[in-house]
């Protein structure tokens, strides 16, 4: 079975192809570049390496959020564009599960809690546990948050790894918090495609599956542009429900 995987919804692009459970090929980029200039042409890589026609995929994994909107939106419109193009279904993955899967990956006993930074002080955080069938179980579900109140609702304080940009933005915050905690580095603490493409395998063997016409992205929060937008049609319906 081909799979092609991509995540553009952090800071770093990744973009792997596997066939069933093997990744033969993954492209990771950090350029600090729109996600736009660089996708197309690592999903190209990614397919000379292996001499794979997009064609004959035979379905698609993109994570849907959250994390970047801009990052977002660019992956899941080009997978959606893909899997229109060769009429196959598509698997949406949390970026915030993609995150813990990998640190989970080599510690399975203990916690992960996967924290992205949202900036204006807050997070996109959520905790896993490796279940009995060595599937990620959602410990704290996806939420957007502050750092400090989404500690302070954590009721373990052993036996936990915290990895992403908001646990390395915040590492002096949780260590005060969480002493024996384990941070994941910065080299490690980010989304690969290819753990990506694994979690939608089993994803879509449970027929968690969507098209080019109902994947969507899922953000948490509205975006700057969004809530502008509401500040606005409050502004004018407060005026013409208050003239004068």
């Amino acid at each position: 079975m081909q799979i092609l995987a991509i995540d553009g919804a952090v800071a770093t692009l990744s973009v792997a192809l596997l066939e069933g459970r093997t990744v033969r090929a993954e492209v990771c980029l950090n350029t600090g570049e729109n996600h736009s200039l660089r996708l197309l042409t690592a999903i190209k890589d990614a397919c000379d390496l292996t001499d794979t026609d997009l064609l004959d995929t035979d379905f698609f994994v993109c994570t849907r959020g959250p994390g970047s909107f801009t990052g977002v939106r660019i992956a899941v419109s080009t997978i959606k564009g893909l899997a229109m193009a060769a009429n196959k279904p598509i698997v949406g993955v949390s970026s915030l599960e993609a995150l813990a899967a990998t640190a989970i990956s080599f510690l399975p006993f203990l916690t992960v809690y996967a924290m992205l930074d949202a900036q204006n002080g807050q997070i996109y955080a959520a905790a896993y546990q490796m279940g009995a069938d060595s599937q990620l179980e959602p410990f704290v579900e996806e939420r957007i948050c502050d750092v400090g109140s989404f500690l302070s609702d954590l009721t373990s304080r052993e036996g936990a790894i915290f990895t992403g940009s908001g646990a390395l933005k915040y590492a002096r915050f949780i260590k005060n918090v969480f002493p024996n905690a384990l941070i994941v580095p910065a080299e490690s603490s980010h989304i690969r495609a290819g753990t990506v493409g694994l979690l939608g395998l089993d994803k879509f063997y449970r027929g968690e599956t969507s098209d080019f016409l109902t994947m969507a992205p899922r953000y948490l929060r509205l975006s700057e542009a969004e809530r502008k937008f509401l500040m606005s049609d409050a502004c004018h319906n407060k005026g013409v429900d208050n003239p004068g």
